[in-house]
């Protein structure tokens, strides 16, 4: 049998170096070689049904440059719109906070880990629960037990409203972490003993506040301003947490959406053309993956995502012309 003409690195370069097409066909036109030995547009198509592009090939590729006892994770999701794709697999409706309303795409849960700096990608999953029956808790929860299995004793677990529900949170008190959320103004808690409210008709003063959490447990909840000038209230397991870092991690909490803009804008993760769910969930692997040495070009050299596209691109070209697959081309 003939060895396979495209690999994981191949596809990889090109959602580095491509800026609007990402097909299949437009990657087998750009691949180097004799025109008589270069990959057709089916030799991606067949990759991304046999690699394993997922959450654990990442985290094989981002191991060396996280560090399991400091830092942040930090679990979010995203809708990738597929406005004209109701016929591809894992295409759904989901609410888009980007459009503010309900969307047509796939729904992708991420795990992040940050030192304040550097937002790399650890883990993802999918969601697809008319065929896995998984909501997204239990995606999160999977997330949260392979990342504690991994040996990650992180600083602190931030993640979005939405998963902070009292199994999810009673899961990071177990292993244990302390956590950061988002708390939506009609969660119950008790600030004095005199019984439960809404965190929104409780008192907060601007060091935060201790409330017994229903259900839960004592808590620290905070008020931080938004810059449209009302409040958001957070809420932490460190009864300890200080104001100043309060503020900071909230920070982090809400840079994910930068690292969400340079998988869209520079690495296509939103552009696969395909209706399997397996080259879906493939393609959106490679992606982070292809993320992941923007993201290393940028802290080694400091230089912008655009910029370290345009180096990497220039390291891939001298790879490639010095693969053998490239001798014929390099030397005509």
């Amino acid at each position: 049998m003939n060895p396979p003409k495209c690999d994981e690195l191949d596809y990889i370069h090109v959602l580095v170096a491509a800026q609007h097409v990402f097909s299949n066909t437009a990657a087998a036109r750009c691949h180097p070689g004799a025109p008589t030995n270069r990959p057709a547009h089916a030799a991606s198509t067949r990759l991304l049904h046999r690699c394993r592009a997922d959450g654990t090939a990442v985290w094989d590729e981002v191991r060396p440059w996280v560090s399991l006892t400091t830092g942040c994770l930090m679990i979010d999701d995203t809708t990738l719109d597929k406005p004209y794709s109701r016929a591809m697999e894992l295409v759904t409706r989901h609410w888009s906070g980007k459009h503010q309303r309900v969307v047509v795409g796939i729904n992708l849960i991420r795990m992040l880990w940050t030192d304040g700096n550097a937002h790399l990608p650890c883990d993802f999953r999918i969601d697809d629960n008319a065929h896995d029956g998984l909501t997204k808790n239990d995606h999160v929860r999977a997330m949260v037990q392979a990342a504690a299995a991994r040996g990650f004793q992180p600083r602190l677990l931030a993640f979005a409203s939405w998963y902070a529900s009292l199994e999810n949170l009673t899961l990071v008190r177990s292993l244990p972490w302390q956590w950061l959320t988002h708390l939506n103004a009609n969660r119950l808690g008790d600030p004095d003993g005199s019984g439960n409210r809404p965190i929104r008709d409780v008192p907060i003063p601007a060091a935060g506040t201790i409330v017994h959490l229903k259900g839960y447990g004592f808590i620290k909840v905070v008020a931080i301003a938004t810059p449209a000038g009302g409040s958001d209230d957070w809420a932490t397991s460190d009864l300890a947490m200080r104001a100043d870092q309060w503020v900071e991690d909230a920070r982090y909490r809400w840079r994910i959406e930068a690292y969400h803009r340079g998988i869209t804008q520079y690495c296509g993760i939103e552009r696969a053309q395909h209706r399997a769910a397996r080259a879906q969930r493939n393609h959106i692997g490679l992606a982070l993956r292809a993320f992941l040495r923007l993201a290393w070009h940028r802290l080694r050299t400091g230089t912008s995502w655009f910029e370290a596209t345009a180096a990497i691109v220039r390291e891939a070209i001298r790879a490639y012309l010095a693969h053998p697959r490239s001798t014929q081309l390099s030397t005509a």
